[in-house]
């Protein structure tokens, strides 16, 4: 091999890791936190918005502007987008570890969710460019195991960084990492930044992006006022004007653009990808409300009273069952069908809601354990499943756009899950946040039933749309 070469392959070897960091980094910070708050809100002195926003502000932001990072990887390049995702990630959770109060932790949050939506497409992008066309498959499996693994090992590392040095080091040590994997994609091009210096300008759809963030907020806005209807009905009903104007505006302006931010009319004549989109959002409210309020209520006096680090390790079942059946889980999908595999594993997850309200009313750990394993490995299955589904029921010329439009689903299903659980849990504690999670665990199931029968259906293993019962 020359020179020339073997520096090239270097730095396609250097890009895969940096991507595999940068994605490990963001899954930890995904879930790191929800060890964190407790304390954090007591040093901020948080109140129950707070604490709301803390997570939905990450969430609310990644989901409004996921598709434009998709987007932005194919107008200026992927190694440009996912660096400046990455970077500003690392000043926004430098922002947070320094935070004095609310003000700030809130607008770190909001900066690490925009960092996210040009990371997470923009790495995605690189490492698919960066591998041999033999190799691309594995590369692609380790980025998603890399960010699979993160948001798994979340609670455990958030809480041990909380109890031993304290909830800032959580985010410095995050900071640290995905500013490591932005200098790692430092003078490593890729095929994606050579095309789109060629490509000619591209217009953008200011009117739909604007459109859909308006949308997005309204709507969990309209969830945070809720619980204070009777007493404050503006902050009901403002929100939820806002959105239903929102929602007619966004689809009146994209059936008229040729190249609309949101495909409306393509995604009306895809059921399935409607379909395999909801399921992902409901495995994500369940994922991320469950962490929230299970750790508020562990770490509470009145609840089990653990430390940060003890809410952590009995949240390792969870991280075990969420990691290593979204692993298996091309297997399970192939020995049991999409239908079968999704349906069985969503009720797993109801029955396991149960498991896990009566073992932390009743004290029992090893019940909570089990309860927290199932619930994990229920939840892994559609959550790796469903975007795989839903980007297969669309042609392959709509990959840019359905990955952002599966992603916004996903994060928009997790600030939904944690806005309808602070309406839930001052009313009915844990129990009631898993009886929440357990109904929508079963819509979810009814769902499923109307995904194809087999993992080797033409429809879905191919990419061609099918037509659903």
């Amino acid at each position: 091999m020359s020179l020339p070469e073997h520096a090239a392959d270097s730095g396609k070897v250097r890009t895969r890791w940096a991507c595999c960091l940068g994605m490990l980094a963001v899954g930890v910070n995904g879930t790191a936190i929800m060890a964190a708050l407790p304390t954090m809100r007591t040093d901020l002195a948080l109140d129950t918005a707070g604490v709301t926003w803390a997570v939905n502000g990450y969430l609310l932001t990644s989901a409004a502007c996921i598709i434009l990072g998709g987007r932005a990887s194919d107008w200026v390049g992927a190694r440009r987008v996912a660096q400046a995702g990455l970077l500003l990630f690392a000043a926004a959770s430098a922002a947070i570890a320094l935070a004095p109060g609310a003000g700030v932790l809130l607008a770190g949050r909001v900066g690490q969710g925009l960092g996210a939506a040009l990371a997470v497409p923009g790495t995605l992008a690189c490492i698919g460019q960066a591998a041999a066309p033999a190799r691309r498959a594995a590369a692609l499996s380790a980025w998603a195991a890399a960010l699979m693994l993160g948001f798994s090992l979340g609670p455990l590392v958030g809480g041990a960084a909380t109890h031993a040095l304290g909830w800032r080091a959580v985010f410095w040590c995050v900071g640290f990492a995905v500013l490591s994997a932005a200098a790692g994609l430092t003078g490593a091009p890729t095929a994606g930044d050579a095309g789109a210096r060629g490509r000619s300008p591209v217009t953008f759809d200011v009117a739909g992006f604007a459109l859909l963030a308006v949308l997005m907020v309204s709507a969990v806005l309209a969830l945070d006022g809720l619980p204070e209807a009777r007493r404050a009905p503006l902050r009901l009903v403002l929100p939820l004007l806002s959105a239903v104007a929102a929602a007619a505006l966004l689809v009146w302006t994209e059936r008229r653009r040729a190249d609309p931010f949101v495909d409306l009319a393509g995604l009306s004549r895809a059921p399935l990808f409607l379909r395999a989109a909801t399921i992902g959002a409901i495995a994500m409210f369940g994922i991320l409300s469950t962490l929230l309020y299970f750790n508020l209520d562990a770490q509470s006096p009145s609840g089990l009273g653990l430390t940060p680090v003890g809410a952590g390790l009995i949240l390792l079942p969870l991280s075990v069952g969420l990691f290593a059946v979204a692993r298996l889980a091309p297997r399970a999908v192939e020995r049991l069908g999409f239908r079968g595999s999704t349906t069985g594993a969503l009720v797993i997850v109801a029955l396991a809601c149960g498991v896990i309200a009566a073992a932390a009313h009743e004290r029992v750990v090893w019940m909570l354990g089990l309860g927290l394993l199932l619930f994990g490995a229920g939840l892994a299955l559609p959550y790796a499943t469903a975007p795989r589904l839903a980007l297969a029921s669309l042609p392959p010329e709509a990959a840019g756009q359905s990955s952002g439009l599966i992603n916004a689903c996903t994060f928009l299903g997790g600030s939904v899950g944690v806005s309808c659980g602070a309406v839930v849990y001052p009313l009915a504690g844990l129990a009631g946040v898993m009886g929440l999670v357990a109904a929508a665990a079963l819509i979810g199931a009814a769902l499923a039933r109307g995904l194809p029968r087999g993992a080797d259906d033409a429809s879905a293993r191919q990419g061609t749309r099918e037509k659903l019962p």
